[in-house]
């Protein structure tokens, strides 16, 4: 079943329930669906890969909004943001752990053979590829740093 069709069922469901957060943030996937649909190019259907890219962007969006709702001191705006993040982590693939990252990214330096700093962008281009939609990038790239002792 596809993302959309997902989300429309437990929008549905949402709504008789009267989950206001829950109506909220599957409105807005809903939402950035239809954006992808109307795009120019759009070839008619959204695959797996595009639906979870889709998901992490918003995720990253409400976090971002987050921090800076933590600046200007709204604790209002944050419960919002936080109870929109919580909803679309539901549809999201589970997330590598650190360790999961840690030797996924061994393996990865094995293969391409990096050695040194230097050799960074190399890993992380194959990380970048391997780990997508799987682990956060932030993390990979920390790990990478780590392990070629950046």
């Amino acid at each position: 079943m596809a993302l959309e069709d997902i989300i429309n069922a437990d929008l549905k469901t949402a709504m008789l329930a009267k989950e206001e957060a829950t109506v909220r943030s599957l409105r807005a996937i809903k939402s950035s669906i239809m954006l992808i649909k109307t795009e120019k190019g759009f070839s008619g259907t959204i695959t797996p890969e595009r639906e979870v890219q889709l998901l992490q962007k918003m995720v990253k969006q409400r976090r971002d909004s987050v921090s800076e709702f933590e600046k200007a001191n709204r604790q209002d705006l944050i419960v919002k943001e936080v109870e929109e993040i919580a909803v679309i982590e539901k549809y999201l693939p589970a997330m590598m752990s650190a360790d999961e990252v840690k030797a996924a990214i061994e393996k990865i330096i094995a293969e391409v053979g990096a050695t040194s700093p230097k050799e960074m962008g190399k890993v992380m281009g194959a990380a970048s590829k391997q780990l997508a939609g799987k682990a956060d990038n932030k993390m990979v790239a920390d790990t990478v740093k780590s392990l070629l002792g950046a």
